[in-house]
């Protein structure tokens, strides 16, 4: 590429030594190159000696000027007001707020330096003393694989078309919310149940009557929900339905928060049924959100999985066939 482009620069070097007084225009169709090329080449061919080859070379494009260096001062006053905060301030300033500070610092004051005007630049030079730690990158490991049935998945879904004056509760928000089951072994939506109660114990019950359904799954995956796990204040004791879950050999995985990528099928699951479902047909009721939910199933696939003799059966002393 520096070839062809030497080689043209020495053609305008030739045509500008048989006539110097050719325009622009004629030196640019001549070329194949543009006006303002000519331009700047032929303003540098005639600052030196014409026969001399560098002329041809390109110049370098790297910063010739220096970049511009704060002052030690500055980052030595930005680095004491973010660890001891200047006027009795309360918490650890941050970039405005240092912007505030540093013009009413008497020792900046009297020296007369420049001043970042910028919080921006304030964030930089942060960043740079080690005021501010950059994130860590986070490795992202593929999903491993699952067999049919051996990973369940479970959320609920509000029914947002269905309005708060239906509520028999006065409910303003979450007026009907679906409990969805999808299996992460096969994507299928096994067991929807939609309800305008769900509260811990009726979302125990719609866990309940998935098991008597499908039989007894390898592992349960669920978010942070206060129906799943309770109050913050029980962290030291498991809630009911994690409890269940142990009693009956199933492992409760409980996604880290602000996590929903842990919950990923269930998750696409539920944009699938607000798209293909609920924005279309706009259910105003319990039942037509149900009847909803099970025509999205026939589009996503044309059969579930039917609970088969090979899979675990409720044992009538466990107790499950009693609440439902």
């Amino acid at each position: 590429m520096e070839e062809e482009w030497m080689r043209d620069r020495a053609l305008l070097r030739d045509l500008l030594n048989k006539d110097p007084q050719t325009p622009p225009q004629e030196l640019a169709r001549a070329t194949g190159r543009s006006v303002s090329w000519v331009k700047k080449w032929r303003k540098r061919l005639q600052e030196g000696d014409p026969h001399d080859q560098e002329r041809l070379c390109s110049r370098s494009r790297a910063h010739h000027a220096p970049y511009f260096r704060w002052d030690l001062r500055v980052e030595t006053c930005i680095v004491e007001m973010r660890l001891s905060p200047p006027e009795h301030l309360g918490r650890t300033p941050g970039p405005r707020a240092l912007l505030y500070y540093l013009p009413r610092d008497p020792a900046l004051q009297a020296a007369g330096v420049r001043l970042p005007r910028s919080s921006r630049t304030v964030w930089k030079l942060l960043r740079k003393t080690g005021c501010i730690l950059p994130k860590p990158q986070r490795n992202l490991w593929p999903t491993e694989p699952r067999e049919a049935l051996e990973e369940i998945q479970m959320d609920f879904k509000e029914v947002s078309s269905v309005s708060a004056e239906h509520s028999p509760q006065g409910k303003r928000q979450h007026v009907i919310e679906v409990c969805n089951f999808v299996d992460a072994g096969t994507s299928i939506a096994l067991f929807a149940q939609a309800r305008e109660d769900f509260h811990e114990q009726t979302a125990m019950e719609a866990v309940i009557s998935f098991l008597q359904t499908y039989g007894r799954p390898h592992q349960i995956t669920f978010d942070r929900d206060p129906r799943w796990v309770g109050s913050v204040s029980g962290r030291d004791f498991p809630s009911p339905l994690r409890r269940l879950l142990l009693c009956l050999g199933i492992t409760p995985h409980v996604c880290p928060p602000h996590r929903p990528d842990k919950n990923a099928y269930v998750e696409r699951y539920h944009r699938t049924y607000g798209q293909e479902c609920l924005q279309i047909h706009r259910p105003s009721t319990r039942k037509a959100g149900t009847r909803g939910n099970r025509g999205v199933f026939a589009a996503l696939q044309r059969r579930t999985s039917p609970p088969g003799p090979d899979l675990w059966q409720c044992p009538a002393s466990c107790g499950l066939s009693d609440v439902a």
